[in-house]
């Protein structure tokens, strides 16, 4: 095999191209027949809500949704897909048999083992790899190694051939792994670089494991290669203190430039709309650079990587910002991982994390109120989203010393996370008391002044923490898609919300891996409303939540006429999409969406995950083309887009 072949092969955000299989073709008759029986058989003894299931029931549920993907996506399979079809309903049969028996060997097995989860947000079943090794003591904290996995085409059997890498069965191991750390391998719904619900995913994972295993929370270590690196930056500098070290091994850490690599599947984004070079800022790791001072991060690359300037990328960056950025380099290696090299960073991130650290010096960057959090600071309001916000902390002779902030309105001190307690603290130029016994303290800027916000204030409205946007960051936690089903008051309108629920729908099973979670307008619930962002489809006549929740945004929509991004438009042939708080009673701290699912389309999630950016911002307003043959599938003609301001409200500056 040609090294160009190994490039293209194991590309960053590529598309996994593999040969061409000769003996793949589709099932028999019969085959089919046997395999969805038997998947629907497994279905039949499977909990399908959390309140129904056991505990453990997920570990058995894998093996079945990964056989209903497999037969719903793909169409040629191999003598070895067959085995891997073959062996799910085995092991689906032999773990459905322990359960019913309240038997799980699994549980004290070392070695390799293949689990699962039920994820909040749309309650799928999602599956994760663990290695435990031998000399695991339930009675001992251990380290966690959370390890990303490289770029792989979604197709159906992604599922299968992910567990197939962790599944030993359940007997004893007789010959586990002897290692100071367990390692989790999170599927992060296949391929999206663990962006969006990908991210939610490693979390999730995290927490489920830290439930079955006695973890160390303070030594948790994010490593990967190729795509799993681009997720190691991503994740590792927006959570800095999620995270003990950083072990990236080529990985890509922005859009424009990654997306210039000469190769030929790759789809160069030049320049974009204002709004989507804004929300680059977002998702871009290079823009995070600062955060590898809170972190220590263990870089690795190939000296003949195509992607080698990724990491220059970063190292430039980090420069910047005063960090030097330790980045291993295998000599005459491309774009696959060297055992030496690979040996050399482990024993250097074994260093790092030997002693738990508590800092009482921080410098923290963001762009976006979506990562807010850096051990003991916490931003809570924005000047401006997409713009650079920094703040620096230090304690010293026993005051809290905090630089001007920029860019940042409101912020929080966990005092009680600090190892010395400061008695007095400065924020820019003014000094201020902290009160006694005191354990978090807010302030917040009031005519250009910083002063601590009184115990009893009531934070300000507008976008905060969990509740900044864009549209997209409404699918990365639990959310309901309410269908309308009224009398619609434009029937254009209510084809094109219905056609768009529809693709979502389809889009959200085939890449995101899992069933839509969907309910008719009369059937949403106080506990939905409570519990999950609503997802509205329809116009005020055909969805009444629509209707309820209208008078609270920053548009105005009738019968005949359009007002959204400072312009008047025609209802007859438009549509909004938008996101915003969900202004209803009892809607807590989640969002509204009309008329939207994720921003960005099939032609994206099929491709290159780097194109996975929020293209619509936080609203659009859609042309409907009346004139299109029924038979042909709705276009997106966005007449404008844009974000809300931090008041969430229209800014002219945008």
């Amino acid at each position: 095999m040609s090294n160009l072949f190994l490039t293209f092969a194991i590309t960053i955000g590529a598309i996994l191209i593999l040969p061409e299989v000769s003996d793949a073709e589709p099932l028999s008759a019969e085959q089919r027949q046997m395999f969805e029986q038997a998947t629907k058989e497994l279905q039949s003894t499977i909990g399908p809500t959390t309140s129904q299931e056991t505990k453990h029931e997920p570990d058995a549920a894998i093996f079945t949704k990964g056989l209903a993907w497999a037969l719903r996506y793909d169409r040629d399979f191999t003598a070895a897909d067959l085995k891997l079809l073959e062996a799910a309903i085995r092991r689906g049969k032999e773990r459905t048999h322990s359960l019913a028996n309240n038997h799980q060997p699994w549980t004290a097995r070392r070695g390799k083992l293949a689990l699962g989860y039920r994820s909040k947000i749309d309650q799928s079943v999602q599956p994760y790899g663990v290695i435990v090794p031998k000399t695991y003591d339930p009675q001992r904290p251990i380290r966690l190694d959370v390890v990303l996995h490289g770029s792989t085409r979604p197709v159906g059997l992604s599922e299968l051939r992910f567990i197939s890498r962790f599944d030993e069965g359940d007997d004893a191991n007789p010959a586990p792994p002897v290692q100071p750390y367990l390692e989790l391998h999170p599927l992060g719904r296949v391929e999206n670089c663990y962006r969006w619900a990908g991210e939610t995913d490693v979390f999730e994972a995290i927490e489920d494991v830290c439930q079955r295993y006695n973890i160390d929370r303070q030594r948790i270590v994010l490593r990967g290669m190729s795509m799993g690196a681009s997720g190691t930056w991503h994740l590792g500098l927006k959570h800095p203190d999620r995270f003990a070290a950083l072990g990236p091994y080529c990985g890509y850490v922005d859009t424009h430039r990654f997306s210039e690599t000469p190769l030929p599947n790759f789809v160069r984004v030049g320049p974009l709309p204002e709004h989507q070079e804004l929300g680059l800022h977002m998702l871009d790791s290079v823009d995070y650079a600062a955060n590898a001072g809170v972190v220590p991060t263990i870089a690795c690359m190939g000296e003949k990587d195509v992607f080698f300037q990724a990491h220059v990328i970063m190292g430039e960056a980090m420069q910047r910002e005063g960090l030097s950025l330790v980045n291993l380099i295998s000599p005459g290696t491309g774009h696959v991982i060297d055992p030496k090299t690979h040996a050399e960073q482990l024993r250097r991130i074994a260093e790092q994390v030997a002693e738990v650290r508590r800092p009482n010096e921080l410098r923290f960057v963001t762009w976006t109120l979506k990562y807010n959090r850096c051990h003991w600071l916490e931003i809570l309001r924005l000047d401006r989203h997409y713009a650079r916000a920094e703040i620096s902390a230090k304690v010293k002779d026993g005051q809290l010393l905090i630089a001007e902030p920029r860019n940042i309105a409101r912020f929080a001190i966990d005092l009680e996370h600090l190892s010395t307690q400061p008695s007095t603290m400065r924020v820019g130029a003014v000094d201020l008391t902290i009160p006694h016994e005191t354990k978090r303290i807010e302030l917040t800027k009031t005519d250009g002044k910083w002063g601590v916000a009184k115990s009893d204030e009531k934070p300000p409205a507008g976008k905060r923490p969990g509740l900044q946007g864009p549209i997209d960051d409404a699918f990365t936690g639990p959310f309901l898609c309410v269908r309308g089903t009224g009398n619609p008051w434009n029937k254009t309108a209510q084809d094109y919300a219905d056609a768009s629920l529809q693709r979502f729908a389809e889009e959200w099973h085939h890449y995101l891996r899992g069933e839509l979670p969907v309910k008719n307008d009369v059937d949403v619930t106080a506990a939905d409303i409570a519990g999950r962002h609503l997802i509205l489809f329809g116009d005020p006549g055909s969805n009444p939540w629509i209707a309820k929740v209208l008078p609270h945004l920053p548009m105005k929509w009738a019968r005949e006429s359009l007002h959204l991004g400072g312009i008047e438009l025609s209802a007859a042939d438009h549509i909004p999409a938008l996101i915003a708080p969900n202004p209803l009673p009892g809607a807590g701290a989640h969002y509204v969406v009309l008329n939207s699912g994720h921003t960005f389309r099939e032609s994206e999630l099929a491709k290159l995950n780097y194109l996975l950016f929020p293209r619509w911002g936080d609203w659009a307003c859609i042309k409907l083309d009346q004139t299109r043959p029924r038979e042909r599938v709705w276009e997106d003609i966005v007449v404008r887009s844009g974000y809300f301001d931090e008041e969430w409200q229209l800014s002219s500056s945008r």
